[in-house]
């Protein structure tokens, strides 16, 4: 798939990020609908959204559009007006980052994908809009107070590791993809009680809603605009608060928090910690967390092996990535010595 996003070097991107006093606005926003022509679609959102100096990532399949992005907030208004003159788009609910620099991101990137969310479903009769009945933030802890009611993280472990809402059924998994199998695994002799999914923003449990339904289970609802609506709403009305620990969030800031208690520990140390970074060593960028003592030690690193690989000269570290292409790189839970003990 072919990707449209400025080519110069990202370092420089962030330094002149960091280095511009302008005031910028992280947002997100999805809709599930049939775009004909993906291509052309890209190609003149690029050039519109490159206009008014918003940076993301964005996914545009002919199942729809998922975006993360910032935007210079002196452009909002004109942002919002372009985005609703688009027909499927008009009034698209755009989640507003709880904890946010405008920092997010320091790029534009749109990329073509078969799917905006990979979910290894070849079901032609599976229809993504007909989806769980959303929830608002009372509604949603109205029904979790119910004893007949389970509520599932269709996020991956690396996520609810650092936050997840009470008493929530969180999948050991580390892709959307293994998340769908491995729930319906786990509730599958439950499909007559309430099943109530959630994800970051709203679009990946609104496709598991749907493929819930699809696959028999009788009572499906999914929590409206994911955590972050959650958030925003419980802020604004002053409802009780059902999430614990941290948001994780796919950009630079890696997290954002909705409560002050941390579930998670450093994975090197054990300390309580839900700071995730990734590791300097750029032929690893393992994710994990880690807390201000062990980066310090480490430098950063994962391991004492990465740390000595950032101490070569840049040509050197270059050479030894060079032909070697890891994917995304996670610590998995439960894996100390298979991930960090043996680098």
């Amino acid at each position: 798939m072919k990707t449209l996003h400025n080519r110069v070097d990202k370092r420089v991107l962030k330094d002149k990020l960091q280095a511009v006093p302008q005031q910028r606005l992280t947002l997100s926003f999805y809709k599930y609908h049939q775009i004909h022509d993906p291509i052309i679609f890209r190609d003149k959102l690029y050039l519109q959204l490159t206009a008014l100096h918003v940076l993301g990532r964005i996914y545009v399949a002919p199942e729809g559009i998922n975006a993360q992005i910032s935007v210079p907030t002196e452009d909002i208004n004109t942002f919002r007006q372009y985005l609703y003159s688009i027909d499927f788009l008009k009034g698209v609910r755009l989640n507003t980052a709880i904890e946010d620099d405008g920092k997010s991101f320091f790029v534009l990137k749109i990329q073509l994908k078969k799917k905006i969310v990979a979910d290894g479903l070849r079901d032609e009769t599976f229809d993504v809009t007909e989806s769980g009945k959303h929830l608002s933030a009372a509604e949603f802890n109205e029904i979790t107070s119910r004893p007949d009611t389970l509520v599932v993280d269709m996020r991956n472990h690396y996520e609810s590791e650092v936050g997840h809402f009470q008493n929530a059924i969180c999948p050991d998994v580390d892709t959307f993809k293994k998340a769908l199998p491995e729930a319906e695994r786990l509730l599958n002799d439950k499909k007559e009680k309430n099943i109530v999914m959630y994800c970051t923003g709203g679009i990946r449990c609104e496709k598991a809603s749907a493929w819930m339904k699809h696959r028999g289970f009788k009572h499906v609802f999914q929590l409206d605009g994911g955590i972050i609506e959650y958030a925003r709403q419980v802020q604004q009305l002053g409802l009780p608060n059902k999430f614990s620990g941290k948001n994780f969030v796919f950009d630079e800031r890696l997290g954002e928090r909705i409560s002050g208690e941390v579930i998670s520990a450093c994975h090197q140390c054990g300390k309580p910690c839900d700071s995730h970074t990734n590791c300097r060593n750029e032929a690893c960028h393992l994710l994990f967390i880690q807390c201000d003592e062990c980066a310090k030690k480490l430098s950063g690193c994962c391991s004492p092996t990465c740390q000595e690989i950032i101490k070569l000269p840049a040509l050197v570290q270059k050479e030894l990535r060079r032909g070697k292409a890891q994917g995304r790189m996670v610590y998995k839970k439960g894996r100390w010595k298979e991930v960090i003990g043996k680098r």
